[in-house]
């Protein structure tokens, strides 16, 4: 088995400041994590126990970057999966430089009673923070709350904004550090979403990946809730990993939770550069898995079908090589799709799937000349010339790349109606082959060109003078056998010139 060399392995940056958010299921923290950092990254519902795995992102604390963690909900009944969840959140303590203790204001709990006795070896870092002081009725609530021997005590609404000043000013001081006016930049990172069925070793690839278990795996089907993230560097390259809920049919769904987790799910394809589609090699693909890849090619991301659980395998000659058949004969939209079979659970061929990785991604951002690509586009169309339709041959006139990531192209033809779209599948193979775009989407669009109808029309002419131009607006259709064939047409003519020079000459007066 390979040696995987991945370095600067975490599942938090531990590298900034770390706040934690700790509290009983229910209490408010993933709304008041949402506050915080300004968007809808954890899933907020009234069933007790949502957040399930520790939920890191990077947060501007008066402009001053730090690392907010929404954690599980810590219960006195730790079985099964809320033993998982109440250690995870527990174990976040001692790497916290800041914790913000959650309370409610309304009710004080076991389990709170419980919290407050685990944060007393860590008092000095501790802001307790007493939620939902809704209204003014409220306010008076805190005071009972100093009862508990904190120094630090802060009431607010998360739900609603009240009281986040205070709290952004309670932790900037205890992480002594200043409000600043420049915003910092965010570092360069590949980004890569981990998507898939249920239980086709999502969370194992994730964890294994950051060198931690930053997602709780186990063979219950929708373990994995919010969208997980976790970084690591892999040959002098960052790379952020999310780890996504497993995407089921919707007739499968059938909780609001669920709904939202397969939703996130799906929204991580827009935040990724690179989507690694986890297939379980012991099941095969399903329709599910088509759909998804459907989403990946509208979107014109980078994708990897990754095929999990070689160890599972039986070992028969040519075993995989008949997977990977069976799996390009099922998947004609992802045909480009570098085919990737690994184990998770041993670590067999990540290095070769990151390597990928890294080619995908460089090819997303390539981007080609116009002049490379028109004296390329001669070639193809002499080559293999564009059909002939019912008014004649279709031409290719030239093109462009218009963007990277995604990858499009814009060509220029003389006619857009019925152009054949066996010939636009040709120009793709045409810039795989020949720019180096093998392994990614190619979107190619078409417009017609129409010329200026002004460039038809025709104009005065160049010896044509100012009283002539005068009687050839003033005729208007001229008639059949001409005017100066009929009696007195001569005389008529005449005094058309005469009317005409006189207008010429009251234009110059003016002009004058």
């Amino acid at each position: 088995m390979e040696k995987l060399d991945i370095r600067n392995k975490a599942d938090i940056d531990t590298r900034l400041p770390l706040i934690s958010i700790i509290g009983r299921p229910n209490v408010g923290k993933s709304t008041l994590f949402n506050r915080l950092i300004g968007k809808r990254r954890a899933i907020t519902d009234p069933t007790p126990g949502v957040t399930r795995d520790p939920i890191p992102e990077r947060w501007l604390l008066g402009n001053n970057p730090v690392t907010l963690v929404d954690s599980g909900g810590v219960k006195l009944d730790k079985d099964g999966l809320d033993y998982a969840v109440s250690d995870k959140s527990l174990s976040l303590l001692s790497i916290s430089d800041a914790i913000i203790f959650l309370m409610d204001c309304m009710e004080v709990t076991r389990e709170d009673q419980v919290l407050l006795e685990e944060l007393r070896p860590y008092t000095e870092k501790v802001v307790l923070c007493v939620n939902k002081i809704d209204d003014v009725k409220r306010s008076d609530l805190v005071w009972n709350f100093f009862s508990y021997g904190y120094q630090r005590v802060v009431g607010i609404s998360a739900a609603h904004g009240l009281g986040i000043e205070d709290l952004e000013d309670t932790l900037l001081g205890m992480l002594d550090l200043e409000r600043t006016e420049e915003e910092p930049e965010e570092p360069e990172t590949i980004k890569l979403a981990i998507l898939g069925k249920p239980n086709t070793g999502k969370s194992t690839l994730m964890n294994l990946l950051t060198g931690r278990d930053i997602s709780i795996v186990s063979p219950i089907a929708g373990t994995t809730r919010d969208v997980m993230r976790g970084t690591f560097i892999y040959k002098g390259t960052e790379y952020t990993v999310l780890d996504t809920a497993g995407i089921r049919r919707k007739s499968k769904v059938d909780d609001d939770v669920e709904y939202y987790s397969v939703n996130r799910a799906i929204k991580t394809i827009d935040d990724a550069d690179v989507v690694l589609l986890m297939i379980d090699i012991t099941e095969g693909i399903s329709d599910q898995d088509k759909k998804i890849a459907n989403l990946i090619v509208r979107r014109g991301k980078g994708v990897l079908l990754v095929l999990n659980k070689m160890d599972l395998l039986k070992g028969t000659p040519n075993e995989i090589e008949a997977i990977k058949d069976r799996v390009r004969f099922l998947f004609p939209i992802l045909s480009f799709a570098p085919l990737m079979p690994i184990s998770a659970l041993d670590g067999v061929d990540i290095g070769k799937m990151l390597d990928m990785v890294w080619s995908v991604w460089r090819q997303l951002n390539k981007r080609i000349d116009t002049s490379a690509l028109n004296t390329a586009l001669q070639s193809w169309t002499h080559d293999n010339e564009p059909p002939r339709g019912p008014q004649g041959h279709y031409k290719v006139l030239y093109g462009t790349q218009v963007s990277a990531t995604p990858v499009r192209f814009l060509f220029f033809v003389n006619r857009i109606h019925g152009f054949p779209e066996t010939y636009v599948s040709y120009l793709k193979n045409m810039i795989r082959r020949d720019f180096g775009f093998a392994n990614v989407p190619v979107e190619i669009s078409l417009r017609e060109r129409r010329r200026n109808p002004s460039l038809h029309d025709k104009g005065p002419s160049k010896n044509e003078s100012a009283v002539q131009r005068v009687m050839k607006s003033s005729e208007g259709k001229p008639k059949k056998g001409g005017t100066a064939r009929k009696p007195g047409g001569k005389a008529r003519k005449g005094k058309a010139r005469e009317n005409a020079e006189k207008i010429v000459r009251n234009q110059k007066q003016k002009r004058k």
